[in-house]
């Protein structure tokens, strides 16, 4: 990854740079403030699907209340269909944004190396690099289930009635 990161340069030439680290600082900052970003729209994205899914539940529910037939209706297979989609298509972002943010931060480790400190490195190193649940548990654990369990409950909320 060093020679993609830092264009090629040398291990000697790396050495230099690090010596006066302004420019690579900048760089750094201006990174880490993108890996931040991203995983503000990464929270943005899961409010959507969130709020989207909860309301395909609860109008489901109501139309259910309100029809009161027997049995699943054309409306509720459809409502429960582009459910488990949506909830697919969730989970994929899930885990495209997590795959994205795995990279980052091993370019932002790569470019600590050449700064006096490294904290999010020393940070990572602190909680176990995400493999000791004990110590940490990687959000994205958790955020991949939760479209599991709204699909359940749409195709629940379907085959429930039969």
């Amino acid at each position: 990854m060093l020679l993609v990161l830092f264009n090629g340069r040398t291990r000697e030439e790396l050495q230099e740079l690090a010596k006066a680290p302004g420019p690579i600082l900048e760089q750094y900052k201006l990174y880490v403030e993108m890996a931040d970003r991203m995983s503000s729209r990464r929270l943005t994205a899961n409010s959507f699907f969130l709020t989207i899914n909860s309301a395909i539940i609860a109008l489901g529910g109501y139309a259910a209340l309100r029809c009161g037939e027997p049995g699943p209706s054309s409306l509720g297979l459809a409502a429960s269909v582009a459910g488990v989609v949506l909830c697919l298509l969730w989970f994929r972002l899930v885990k495209s944004y997590r795959d994205l943010n795995t990279a980052k931060f091993a370019v932002i480790h790569e470019i600590e190396k050449l700064l006096p400190v490294s904290p999010y490195d020393a940070e990572w190193q602190a909680v176990g690099r995400g493999t000791r649940p004990n110590k940490y548990l990687p959000l994205t654990h958790l955020e991949l289930l939760v479209p599991w369990v709204f699909a359940a409950l749409h195709v629940g909320a379907f085959v429930g009635p039969l």
